[in-house]
């Protein structure tokens, strides 16, 4: 609607028109993913249907698209329902994005309390939504019939720009962009066959019925609130006057006042929009684990939490949409032009992996063809619209992410592949040039630490070093005690002698010196293995950490950076 404000109300007599092409668009794809759950009944998500009838890089391009589509389903769902809420309040509309944050934290902290809690929750503001925009629909329909289609507003409306008329190639522009800014309507739809396996059984009969309960809603909602708004001449407003109210708060103030009723059905929009985000907290999840599972990305996604969730998922998910909301202010109109790309594309691959699918199975299935193949025209048709109607409003971001997003997954999957090769080991166990490794064992002074150490490294080898590293400066306490404390206690006795290696440093380096000696001991013993153990203590809380040096944690890394597969480094812990 906001695309049609430089025509003034002249625009609301394309608004029916439009939206009776999407919701034709949106009953398409509502019978191509009928076809979708049933061919799939344990889940059957773009990247799934896409990756096995079109291939690895087609699958990529629904995964990538996928991603960036839920995470911007739930910016869209915090932002539209905080906007909601300054409909009530305009205060509140200069603090958009804190409440933004607030109503994202509480969504990620519901969601990680379980999957059940998390469907009893979002249950009532649901059903009171859509009961309280049924409600002003039916009275506002009422108020039409009975003034033969000229129904008074009970509401001021906001004063509407002149009226301009635009032609040719500039009017198709303007039906363009209002078009694909519609569309973002049906991006919900790929959800419900991508969580099938989240139904009861019937899985199939149930994912199916819902689909259906959600479609049969859109249409009607859709559909009662644009024929309203022409009915009332409502025209959407700039979203960044300072004024600002979504056309939703403004027909049903227009329809039942500013009372109790306005107020209650705001509530419930903030309450069924803002949980709306819901859908992409259950999806997000479940498509990087199944991207995860094919190594595109990190195997952190397949781990599940103590709640059986795929945590780090929801962690993921959480951070990106804070994000994508701060950089556009957590204004809905913004988050729009983003939005419907990811979905389409996503639509598209699907239908288009579906022909492939019915294609291969055996039988006849040229019906189930023909209404998917009509499914991946329609939908490919409205993702080029809206990317060329939405290129510089910003769908040219969503445009170069889904090729960086492809790139990083091909990276991880090439690492994963470089892993697996490189550690695969067919022949057995080789029991060539079996050595008792040469122990190096770095020491400040003599402790109990240092002590547990030797005593370890005394076990492993006949050949134990211990390191010294000695400042001009401060001469060395170890030096002094090392026949008492080592040597002596050594005497009549079968164990092996270690060696103490004094190293010397002038510019008080510690690490340096220490690294260096291993790495070179490396060198000159091709045949051996170097075991580096590493004496450190363990506090009981975390912030205690801070009163202690880290050498040993710096020096673990330093080694596992620059060391082989013949140095091994193993930490030997004090306990506090």
């Amino acid at each position: 609607m906001s695309f049609l404000i430089p025509m003034g109300l002249l625009g609301l007599h394309y608004i029916l028109p439009v939206i009776t092409t999407i919701l034709c668009l949106l009953v398409i794809v509502y019978f191509s993913y009928r076809q979708t759950i049933a061919a799939y009944p344990n889940g059957g998500g773009s990247f799934t249907v896409a990756t096995e009838n079109l291939g690895e890089m087609p699958g990529l391009f629904a995964a990538a698209a996928l991603m960036i589509d839920y995470i911007l389903t739930a910016a869209v769902g915090v932002s539209a329902g905080v906007t909601a809420v300054v409909n009530v309040y305009p205060g509140l509309q200069p603090h958009m994005v804190p409440a933004c944050m607030i109503v994202l934290a509480v969504l990620a902290i519901v969601n990680m309390r379980g999957v059940r809690e998390t469907g009893l929750a979002f249950i009532a503001p649901t059903f009171l939504f859509v009961a309280t925009l049924m409600i002003t629909i039916a009275i506002g329909l009422w108020k039409c019939h009975i003034t033969h289609g000229h129904p008074v507003s009970l509401y001021t409306l906001p004063a509407a720009v002149p009226n301009h008329t635009f032609l040719g190639m500039a009017f198709l522009w303007m039906i363009m962009k209002t078009f694909s800014s519609g569309c973002a309507a049906m991006t919900g739809v790929e959800a419900v066959s991508n969580g099938v396996m989240a139904f009861r059984e019937p899985r199939t009969k149930n994912a199916q019925m819902t689909l259906t309960v959600i479609i049969g809603l859109l249409l009607i909602l859709l559909y009662g609130t644009t024929y309203l708004a022409k009915a009332y001449n409502i025209m959407a407003m700039d979203p960044d006057a300072g004024n600002y109210q979504s056309m939703l708060g403004i027909l049903v103030r227009a329809i039942t006042g500013s009372g109790w009723f306005f107020t209650t059905t705001m509530g419930c929009v903030f309450l069924a929009l803002a949980l709306s985000a819901n859908t992409a907290f259950a999806d997000f999840p479940r498509l990087t684990r199944a991207i995860a599972l094919h190594d595109f990305l990190p195997h952190v996604f397949t781990l599940r939490g103590r709640r059986l969730l795929y945590s780090h998922g929801i962690y993921a998910l959480t951070g990106f949409t804070a994000l994508i909301l701060i950089a556009m202010r957590g204004i809905t109109d913004k988050l729009i032009p983003l939005y419907a790309i990811g979905a389409f594309l996503a639509f598209t691959l699907s239908q288009a992996g579906m022909v492939v699918h019915w294609k291969k199975e055996p039988g006849n299935h040229r019906g189930k063809m023909f209404v998917n193949g009509i499914g991946a025209v329609a939908t490919g048709c409205t993702l080029v619209i809206v990317l060329v109607a939405k290129f510089m409003d910003g769908a040219w971001m969503t445009a170069i992410m889904v090729p960086l997003i492809i790139y990083g997954m091909v990276r991880v999957k090439r690492h994963y592949t470089r892993i697996h090769v490189e550690t695969a080991e067919s022949k057995p166990l080789d029991l060539t040039n079996l050595q008792a490794p040469i122990v190096v064992i770095p020491m400040d002074r003599w402790n109990r630490m240092t002590e547990k150490a030797m005593r370890f490294g005394l076990v492993l080898s006949h050949d134990v070093r211990a390191l010294h590293v000695d400042c001009d400066e401060e001469p060395s306490s170890l030096c002094a005690v090392w026949d008492e404390k080592v040597m002596h206690p050594l005497e009549g006795t079968n164990h092996p002698r270690p060696q103490l290696i004094t190293l010397k440093s002038h510019f008080r380096f510690i690490i340096n010196p220490l690294v260096n000696y291993i790495l070179e001991l490396e060198k000159t013993h091709p045949d051996r293995k170097v075991a580096v153990l590493l004496p450190e203590l363990v506090v009981r809380h975390w912030w205690e950490n801070i009163l202690h040096n880290q050498r040993a944690q710096v020096l673990k890394l330093i080694l596992l950076l620059r060391g082989n597969q013949r140095i091994i480094v193993v930490n030997i812990p004090w306990y506090l």
